[in-house]
Parts: C-alpha cells; sequence; structure tokens
C-alpha cells in the first residue's frame, strides 16, 4: 500500500461480484466454456450461500476446468463483457482523493483485478484481497498490496490486518457485501464496530446476520428475499456515489 504513503482517515473494504459489479467470479470461466455454466452457478450458490467452503468450491472448480484461465482468456473476457454499476469507479476516485483506502475485497482471482487495473478498467487501489488461483504476477508499478483470500473467512483478517497497519479504529471501517459469502466479514466486523453495508443484498447476507443478531446498517440498491430473482434494470440505475454520504459518516 502500501501502508507507508497517505494518511488514511477511513477504510472502505468491499466485496466486487454482485456487489459493486453485476457479473460473478466464474463469469470468466462461462465465457470461455458455456457448457459449464450450471455447474459453475452450483458451486458459486453453494459458497455464497455458506452450504461449503470456498476451499472445497475452488476444488470442485479445478475438476471441471480444463485447464486455468490464460491472460489472454482474461482479456478477451474483459473486452467483451466487463461491467460495474454506475458511479463505481468515481467512487473508487473519490476515496484515493479524500484519503479513504479502498480495499477491493472478493472472493474472484486476483488475474481478474490484475488484468482490470492493467487495463484501466478499474482505477488501481491500495490493496486487492482476492484468490489467487489464478493469477499472472503483473502487478504494476508495486503500488497496490495483493492479499490471498482462500477462504471467505480472509475478508475478516485481511481487513483487520490492514486497518492495524494503517492506524486506524474499527470504527473507521466501512464494510460492503452482498451474499452470505460476505457473512463472516460482517460478523466480525459488528464484533468490533465496523460500519456494515449492504449493497445489492441477497437473502443469504440477510439471513446470516439475522441468525447472528448482526445489525446492517445502510442498505443500498435493492434488497432481496429468499428465491427472488436479481432485478439487472433497478440494480444499474443505483449510483454508487449516493455512498459518498455514508462514508463521510465515519470520516
Amino acid at each position: 500500500m502500501h501502508s507507508q504513503g497517505p494518511n488514511y482517515r477511513a477504510i472502505v473494504s468491499s466485496d466486487w461480484n454482485e456487489c459493486l459489479a453485476p457479473t460473478g467470479p466464474f463469469d470468466v470461466i462461462m465465457f470461455h466454456h458455456p457448457e459449464l455454466a450450471s455447474d459453475l452457478m452450483r458451486i458459486f450458490q453453494a459458497y455464497t450461500g455458506n452450504r461449503i467452503s470456498l476451499g472445497k468450491a475452488v476444488a470442485q472448480l479445478r475438476k471441471l476446468l480444463p485447464g486455468l484461465v490464460s491472460r489472454q482468456e482474461m482479456d478477451q473476457y474483459l473486452e467483451a463483457s466487463f461491467k460495474t454499476y454506475r458511479g463505481v469507479t468515481d467512487l473508487i476516485r473519490w476515496c484515493r482523493e479524500n484519503e479513504v483506502l479502498f480495499m477491493i475485497n472478493t472472493t474472484a482471482f486476483q488475474g481478474f483485478c490484475e488484468r482490470a487495473m492493467a487495463k484501466g478498467l478499474i482505477p488501481e487501489v491500495p490493496v486487492v484481497s482476492a484468490h489467487p488461483l489464478i493469477r499472472y504476477g503483473e502487478r504494476g508499478e508495486g503500488r497496490t498490496r495483493w492479499m490471498d483470500l482462500w477462504e471467505t473467512s480472509d475478508k475478516a483478517l485481511n481487513t483487520e490486518l490492514v486497518m492495524k497497519e494503517v492506524g486506524l479504529g474499527p470504527e473507521k471501517v466501512l464494510i460492503m457485501g452482498d451474499s452470505g459469502g460476505d457473512g463472516p466479514h460482517f460478523q466480525w466486523g459488528a464484533s468490533v464496530g465496523a460500519r456494515l453495508v449492504g449493497s445489492m443484498t441477497k437473502a443469504s447476507l440477510a439471513g446470516f446476520c439475522a441468525e447472528r443478531g448482526v445489525k446492517i446498517h445502510t442498505f443500498f440498491g435493492p434488497v432481496y428475499k429468499e428465491g427472488e430473482a436479481r432485478d439487472f434494470d433497478r440494480e444499474m440505475a443505483v449510483d454508487f456515489m449516493d455512498l459518498v454520504p455514508v462514508i463521510e459518516e465515519i470520516l
């Protein structure tokens, strides 16, 4: 980051898929192997619903794949299909300009973030916590810190480590997620007093939190009930710059 540099005033630690972007972590694989779509969706729903661990999900994924996604294949996918929700890149830039450390904390692959930042699709961020199964070792000029995320519980461990390194208390941390896979992150955040934001909140996250007495402070975008289909039109109409006042509350 690295932790040398700006004196950060707050941290935003956010999931990526279906939270800042309408896409999923396995979409790049579906793009090149559409015949695997149903199996990939089953695995994704199982770990985001906390029915299996992320480690087990990745093991199942590896059995399905003929090989890992190459750099060229990742670039082809990004050029054809990369999307974020409205205002996401503006929000990341706002955070940089206002000394807020924006941390991507995702079960997506490091290689996705590497190539998306290299191609200018995502502004460079101080920290990326992501799964190392697919990575290309292209770390730009070293301004981004890369952290391995093997299990969903690592989101909390990595946020806590960054928080301590930059010398901020949990009251200066905002955690954002959408599904049950973010549940352990939210549970840790609630235990220390961080601010919790549900973005495009799925029933799996709301249920996880309700069962454990975890209060989500802000709901942003649609909030889905069990079995309710995603409303992409509503999701794409949300402007993430509307989160600025929520972040300013912890500054």
